[in-house]
């Protein structure tokens, strides 16, 4: 069911009913669901996941010395991804094909990326934190997990950059469901 909406496991489900996927392996498979969110929902990645498909690309192509400019990273950030991170790459490895000088511009990225929306968003430094619209819990949790990572993982010391006490820091990170690992 190629371009299904439905979750996998739903999909799965269907499949053992129909009798077409064994139901002893869906029950093996089904004990650890893990859910990816879209890239959409991670813009944050977006930048690290284009550096990285900007090297392979470069390889590939035999070229060196290009980099990413700031407001092509801005408009990468901006657009919603439907594609997901195989869109990214694509984007990625269209641009190292068409740009001109050593940095990438926005005008070297595929035509979708050159809508007037896309523009103005990628110019609002913002637009990386709220081109989404997210609720301001989400903004909390955007931020929570941004500190932890700043900190290294240290909760003392990210108490202390929020300034906050560490017992409120641990509610918050139990509060939006933060894994210990993250």
């Amino acid at each position: 069911m190629p371009g299904s909406s439905r979750p996998p496991i739903a999909i799965l489900k269907h499949e053992v009913k129909a009798g077409s996927f064994r139901e002893d392996l869906f029950y093996r498979l089904s004990v650890v669901t893990l859910r990816v969110p879209p890239l959409s929902e991670r813009r944050t990645d977006i930048p690290l996941l284009a550096e990285r498909f900007l090297r392979e690309a470069l390889e590939r192509n035999g070229r060196s010395h290009l980099s990413l400019g700031e407001e092509t990273v801005r408009t990468l950030v901006a657009y919603d991804w439907p594609g997901n991170v195989r869109e990214l790459e694509s984007a990625i490895e269209y641009a190292v094909l068409h740009a001109r000088g050593h940095e990438v511009e926005p005008e070297d990225l595929p035509e979708k990326f050159q809508t007037p929306r896309i523009k103005a968003t990628a110019r609002s430094p913002l637009s990386a934190l709220f081109g989404d619209l997210p609720s301001l819990d989400e903004l909390e949790r955007r931020y929570l997990l941004h500190v932890l990572e700043a900190a290294g993982g240290n909760r003392t010391r990210a108490a202390e950059i929020m300034g906050i006490d560490r017992r409120t820091l641990y509610r918050m990170i139990e509060r939006y469901g933060i894994d210990a690992a993250e």
